[in-house]
């Protein structure tokens, strides 16, 4: 049956019949053999049938040489891209991929200063423009005491302050230790109280406003009065003390409010949370600052089990007091998790119908309110130590940020930037890790303006190889487009382009782990086209260059690969 099926597709693409000795067949172009497929092959009874490790180069040429069969194997690819560069498919907010911070460093506030380390700001400066928000668990449990004896520098000496390098290594030593409690308060569920000054927000203001992000504050829903109403006096004293510092930021209300039973004992309504944030948007209409100043929420955690009651609640009266739904996705649970769960298309996938869930729901109440996912990384309770903080964990933030934009989401916050658990952009040294460096170039490289893409295989249901298009940001000239691709296969994977890809110049920014095979998916150090990615010094980042490869219809990339190919010659006029 295996053979069969090995010759009937073979015989498609050479046009002729199985065990036909007649001259190669002439394949002259790759969008031709897709129409091929598409047309003269049941593509769903092959992938259902087929699975792509039974398709090898031994078994194709044993059957060549035993039916004398010849024909140019130039179209049997992995992946075959077909693609619609006529118009924007969608277009997502140019702070698209944007940062959080945890709250929890605000439990002891000399941590704060971290967000002064001219290393850490320059790294942060690189994801710009950006939005970064401040909350996680830990804002629930946080009240702010002002401590008026204390003389505050001003805005403008507050953004040079730097910090000294005696300090930032002595903090860098302690950080992880006093995460790690924090880490151990969340998943005993036993939250201690925290009392911030205005030397947290004097700090979040400072590093937001030296690096060009725009600061999101979350505040504490968690203080209730009697009647379960938000008790916002606390939050009041905070905004006078933000507004006559002359602060711009925006502002959330609570963090996944739907696990309030579990952390505090607290049950609270979707339509009870409406009340408390159509109050903070009064709150803020009163300040000559903040009437118009961004506020976003609910911060749910992800539907589960086709449960979203309290969002459903919360939007039948709350929308019209943000000015974007938010809510939280995580693909798995980090005590409980493998490699290849960040490899698994299935898992993946799963994400698909978080989003569309979520929209579906959004556009029944709030028809064209923006959704964000507003804290989101690879798996919940702190990440999968050792996988993601390492190279693996590209897999799955790559198809997060391409799968986002396709679907319709306008921002996605990867959580966290530094700090808590194993998911954070930055080590404890403040270095990048993987991550970091993939925000990096799809910073650098993909625009706003998404593209129709469609990768699919004749061999898999769910192929190892994904893609996605967009138009290119404009440090290339005007029309570029730039093709996402990752290839979670051990081999390397053969990509079949349609024109206008297939007749332009690339230029490729291939991301690899610096040790081969399986043992590199969990190293800690990336390189780019072969190059170690590594700061030059503590305030300057490395260039980003570009391999320059010639036109063709094939587009090979290498096993355990992440990459951005950014195609220049189209001059696409939907990307002008």
């Amino acid at each position: 049956m295996e053979a069969l099926l090995l010759l009937f597709v073979f015989s498609v693409f050479c046009g002729q019949s199985a065990g036909d000795g007649g001259n190669s067949a002439d394949v002259t172009s790759v969008s031709a053999n897709v129409s091929r497929v598409q047309h003269r092959v049941d593509r769903r009874f092959l992938s259902a049938t087929l699975d792509e490790s039974l398709i090898t180069d031994e078994k194709f040429t044993s059957l060549l040489r035993d039916r004398n069969i010849r024909c140019n194997m130039s179209w049997l690819a992995d992946v075959f891209v077909d693609v619609d560069v006529g118009r924007v498919f969608r277009r997502v907010d140019r702070r698209f991929l944007s940062i959080t911070l945890p709250a929890g460093l605000a439990g002891k506030e000399k941590f704060m200063y971290l967000l002064s380390s001219p290393k850490v700001r320059t790294l942060a400066r690189g994801l710009m423009p950006a939005y970064a928000r401040f909350g996680g668990s830990k804002q629930d449990f946080m009240t702010f005491i002002p401590q008026h004896h204390q003389r505050m520098p001003s805005a403008r000496l507050l953004v040079e302050e730097t910090l000294p390098q005696w300090r930032e290594m002595k903090l860098r030593k302690q950080l992880p230790v006093f995460m790690e409690a924090l880490m151990v308060e969340e998943k005993q569920n036993k939250f201690k109280q925290v009392k911030f000054s205005e030397l947290t927000v004097d700090q979040l203001y400072s590093f937001a406003n030296s690096t060009g992000l725009d600061l999101i504050f979350g505040l504490n829903a968690l203080l209730r009065t009697a009647n379960n109403t938000w008790n916002s006096s606390n939050a009041q004293l905070l905004l006078r003390y933000c507004e006559s510092r002359q602060y711009q930021m925006a502002w959330e209300l609570g963090n996944e409010p739907n696990s309030y039973q579990k952390k505090a004992g607290i049950r609270l309504s979707g339509n009870q949370l409406a009340k408390d944030f159509l109050h903070l948007r009064d709150l803020m209409s009163q300040s000559k600052l903040y009437n118009n100043a961004g506020l976003f929420g609910p911060d749910v955690s992800q539907p589960r089990d086709r449960k979203t009651y309290i969002l459903e609640g919360f939007l039948q009266s709350g929308s019209k007091a943000i000015d974007a739904c938010t809510w939280h996705h995580y693909y798995i649970d980090g005590k409980n998790s493998s490699m290849e769960d960040f490899m698994n298309p299935k898992v993946l996938d799963t994400l698909v119908g978080k989003i569309n869930e979520v929209l579906e729901l959004v556009n029944e109440t709030s028809p064209g309110k923006p959704v964000w996912l507003g804290e989101t990384g690879s798996a919940y309770g702190g990440g999968a130590a050792g996988l993601s903080d390492s190279f693996v964990a590209g897999f799955m933030w790559m198809d997060k940020l391409g799968l986002a934009a396709k679907l319709g989401l306008n921002v996605v916050m990867r959580q966290t930037f530094i700090g808590s658990g194993s998911y954070h952009l930055l080590d404890d040294n403040m270095d990048p890790l993987p991550d970091y460096w993939l925000s990096l170039l799809y910073k650098r490289l993909v625009g706003p303006e998404v593209l129709a893409v469609q990768g699919f295989s004749i061999f898999s249901k769910r192929p190892k190889v994904r893609v996605y298009l967009h138009c290119t940001t404009r440090s290339y000239r005007s029309g570029a487009v730039t093709l996402m691709t990752m290839n979670m296969n051990r081999k390397p994977a053969r990509i079949s382009l349609p024109p206008p890809l297939s007749t332009s110049t690339v230029d490729a920014f291939v991301l690899e782990s610096d040790a081969k095979g399986q043992k590199g998916l969990t190293s800690r150090l990336v390189m780019l086209n072969g190059d170690v990615l590594k700061m030059v010094d503590d305030q300057t980042l490395p260039p980003l260059r570009g391999k320059e490869l010639p036109a063709a219809e094939i587009l090979t990339l290498p096993a355990f690969s992440l990459g951005f190919y950014v195609f220049t010659g189209p001059k696409l006029a939907a990307c002008q």
